[in-house]
C-alpha cells in the first residue's frame, strides 16, 4: 500500500481556489441566464450540444455521454425541456431502444436570445480578467487535465 501523497501548499492553495471559482462562476452564470433568458445553466448545456452539430439531434446516450449526465438526471432534465417545447424525442429508426433528442424551433430561439448575454458574462468575468499568455494557459492547462482525464 502506498503513502498519500498530500497537497502542500502551494497545491491546496491552488485546488482550494479553483473549487471557489468554478462554484462561484457557475452560480453566476446560472443566474445570469435564468433571469435574462428563463434557461438554467444544465438548459444551456444541452441546447449548445444540440446546436453544435450540423444537424440539431442526438442520440439520448451520446448526449449524456457528452454531458457526463447520469441517465436519471438526463432523461428528468429532457423531460422539463421537453415540456418546455425546447427538445423533442424521437424515435430512432435504426433501433427500437434507442431514440434522438432533437432541437426545437422554440429551443433555436431560446438558445439564440440567451446566448449573446451569455457569452458577454463569460467574457466579463473571466477573459478581461486575464492576460492573453494566461488565456493560452488556460486553455493548455484544460487540454492536458482533459487529456489526463480521457486516458
Amino acid at each position: 500500500m502506498t503513502e498519500t501523497r498530500w497537497l502542500d501548499e502551494r497545491e491546496r492553495h491552488a485546488w482550494r481556489g479553483y473549487l471557489r471559482m468554478h462554484t462561484q462562476l457557475v452560480a453566476r452564470l446560472h443566474r445570469q441566464l435564468q433571469n435574462d433568458s428563463g434557461l438554467s445553466l444544465s438548459d444551456f448545456d444541452v441546447l449548445v450540444q444540440l446546436t453544435d452539430r450540423p444537424e440539431p439531434r442526438m442520440r439520448v446516450g451520446e448526449l449524456g455521454q457528452a454531458l457526463q449526465w447520469e441517465k436519471s438526471r438526463l432523461s428528468h432534465h429532457l423531460g422539463r425541456m421537453q415540456r418546455r417545447g425546447l427538445v423533442v424525442r424521437e424515435d430512432c429508426p435504426d433501433d427500437a431502444r434507442g431514440a434522438f433528442i432533437v432541437l426545437t424551433e422554440q429551443g433555436r430561439e431560446a438558445i439564440e436570445q440567451a446566448a449573446p448575454k451569455h457569452v458577454e458574462t463569460v467574457r466579463e468575468l473571466v477573459f478581461d480578467a486575464l492576460t492573453e499568455d494566461q488565456v493560452h494557459a488556460l486553455a493548455s492547462i484544460a487540454d492536458r487535465i482533459l487529456a489526463k482525464l480521457d486516458e
